[in-house]
């Protein structure tokens, strides 16, 4: 990759993201900061793409020299897989993808950095998944990316939490026996509704992890766990980053619990996404620093 100059050129490479709606992203902000501090010549551009789009612009992406992988979201995380050339290990467990690789005899390969980029944040806390439980609530599109990885990178028992009717209950028994047989992990799957057993799961966990999108907003209030259950000097994890603060992480701070706010993960799966893509370390510091300023 030819080091980036101060105009778009003949040379200027292409990053996308693929979704729709997608003009509220951060992404192509967060990625275009961190090409110029990286000094790669690549530009990140958003394309509102649905479904019935994907067959043309994937064939597009693999005959366009100079396009090289993107970013995919809602509605096409899933949609997307069938005209891929290939899945990471994460990303066939949990049937979803959120980064496109183009290889250099331009087959696609399909990976999922969330569960990884949180897992990689809470590493970046202190916390060694290894042997340990985690109760995790919201077994949703991020949410299964964490039940994925956080399986893969060994946490020993997870305690998962969905609406009983809803469909991350469905998906999350259509997963979990395959995450299990391959990791080894005690997954255990429980109704969101069970109070009972979501208190016993949290006494006895060492992680509480939040994916739902309760709590999200401009004034923390609603909360997936009561704070009752919330037990002394744990660490709990939100993936929610607006407000920076829920009242879930609000509630195990008054606890003395290590608290990790959703800002993490989300910097982190995008730092994945240029290793992927360029082999580059992002500079996250720099680049947050930047955007803030």
């Amino acid at each position: 990759m030819a080091a980036q100059s101060k105009f778009i050129s003949g040379h200027t490479h292409l990053v996308s993201l693929l979704g729709k709606p997608i003009r509220h992203s951060a992404s192509p902000v967060t990625h275009s900061v961190s090409f110029e501090k990286s000094g790669v010549d690549a530009v990140y551009l958003a394309f509102e793409v649905g479904n019935e789009d994907l067959p043309d612009v994937l064939n597009a992406m693999r005959r366009m020299d100079g396009w090289d992988g993107s970013n995919v979201t809602m509605p096409n995380k899933q949609a997307i897989i069938p005209y891929l050339d290939g899945l990471s290990d994460a990303a066939r467990l949990m049937g979803a993808v959120n980064v496109i690789q183009k290889t250099a005899d331009n087959k696609l390969i399909g990976h999922n950095s969330d569960g990884a980029g949180f897992m990689q944040n809470l590493a970046k806390h202190g916390f060694d998944p290894k042997g340990k439980t985690m109760t995790l609530t919201g077994p949703g599109g991020a949410g299964s990316a964490i039940l994925v990885q956080a399986a893969l990178d060994g946490i020993a028992t997870l305690h998962v939490f969905a609406r009983e009717n809803g469909p991350s209950y469905n998906h999350s028994k259509e997963i979990i026996p395959g995450v299990a047989e391959q990791t080894g992990c005690n997954i255990i799957l429980h109704p969101f509704e069970d109070k009972e057993a979501m208190k016993a799961a949290i006494a006895e966990s060492d992680v509480l992890v939040n994916a739902t999108n309760v709590g999200m907003g401009d004034e923390p209030g609603d909360t997936p766990v009561p704070a009752e259950f919330i037990k002394e000097g744990m660490v709990v994890a939100d993936c929610i980053y607006h407000p920076l603060m829920t009242q879930l992480l609000l509630d195990a701070e008054a606890k003395g619990c290590q608290v990790v706010t959703g800002i993490g993960m989300m910097n982190e799966q995008a730092a994945i996404g240029e290793k992927i893509w360029f082999d580059i370390d992002m500079p996250i510091d720099e680049v947050v620093a930047e955007i803030n300023s």
